[in-house]
């Protein structure tokens, strides 16, 4: 595991609403379903995201936009255009007029829109996002990021449309799986842009030193690790070590150690019924005692609160320095 496969591990799709709208201009769909992400692609045409604060972003043809709730978004053409369909939660969408889509707007499986050969054609689809280590993640994205069309896989699209298009048995999974494969390589390609500026823990995945410390702490969390046994694994000193993941991760390594502990078994609280014990064993805490001493000083709260939904978790300085690096990557050219 690497720092995104751990960050991305609690966002699926699972049943998500994924379809496919074909217009002529003026149209409008705005998205309203409560889902923290939204994935569109512009297959064909052209169209604006129109979030609810902060201007209108071109979406050009072929291009991928990641859409971050909580708040709605819509994508129009043109901007200004009136809402001609709400995507809503539970596979329903609204009519102008607020009144359910009727089977006459229905142009096939998971389809719907004008007619086939309209000028614009719209892909979209959203996620679910549980655990804490993914809300990390999640909250960090600017509202709207956009990889171009010449930047993203035409192929990953080809494959999404086609199954669309297919009513064997599984293709929700499959279209789920196809979802979860689009989030990952759009964040990746985002990320390598020119001119972007991915969070620090990204970057840092490439040094030979730091990316090898990186990810034998997410490999090997409940290991023993200090500084000196890490960077005796990583062949350099003790100093050189805590220098260079400093200077790169913007964190001493037993504080990024201790914070991603504690956000491990922040996630196993609440998605398990695993004793607190079990779990401070698992994340690498001698005892249950020494766990909700780095929950109580990194949190605010103790592990028992979190897992009851009490409390009110504060950042650690880890993570306020993830998602200071990952706001700050939005000031990059998104499209």
């Amino acid at each position: 595991m690497d720092a995104l496969s751990d960050l991305l591990d609690g966002v699926r799709a699972r049943g998500a609403l994924f379809s496919r709208s074909v217009m002529n201009p003026p149209w409008s769909v705005r998205f309203d379903h409560g889902s923290p992400l939204t994935l569109v692609t512009m297959v064909r045409g052209g169209a604006w995201i129109v979030p609810d604060r902060g201007e209108p972003v071109a979406l050009a043809e072929g291009d991928t936009a990641i859409l971050r709730g909580p708040g709605s978004h819509a994508v129009a053409h043109p901007a200004d255009a009136p809402v001609t369909c709400t995507v809503l939660a539970g596979n329903s969408c609204l009519g102008p007029d607020g009144v359910p889509l009727t089977e006459e707007a229905d142009l096939g499986l998971r389809t719907y829109g004008d007619a086939p050969d309209s000028a614009d054609l719209l892909l979209s689809g959203y996620y679910e996002v549980s655990g804490d280590l993914s809300q990390r993640l999640v909250s960090a994205l600017p509202p709207v990021l956009v990889v171009p069309g010449d930047e993203c896989h035409d192929w990953l699209r080809d494959l999404i449309a086609a199954e669309i298009d297919c009513p064997a048995p599984g293709q929700q999974l499959v279209l789920d799986r196809l979802l979860d494969l689009a989030l990952i390589t759009m964040l990746r390609a985002w990320f390598d842009r020119p001119g972007a500026r991915p969070p620090a823990w990204y970057t840092a995945m490439d040094d030979p030193v730091v990316g090898r410390a990186l990810r034998l702490m997410h490999n090997l969390p409940a290991h023993p690790w200090t500084v000196a046994l890490l960077a005796e694994r990583c062949g350099v000193s003790r100093a050189t070590l805590a220098r260079d993941f400093r200077s790169l991760v913007g964190v001493p390594p037993m504080t990024y150690l201790a914070d991603w502990r504690v956000g491990r078994a922040a996630d196993l609280l609440r998605g398990t019924d695993t004793t607190v014990e079990a779990i401070a064993r698992r994340v690498g805490y001698s005892n249950a005692f020494a766990l909700s001493a780095a929950f109580k000083r990194l949190r605010g709260t103790t592990p028992t609160e979190h897992r009851r939904g009490g409390g009110t978790p504060t950042a650690s300085r880890s993570t306020a320095a993830d998602a200071a690096d990952l706001v700050g990557a939005s000031a990059g050219p998104v499209g």
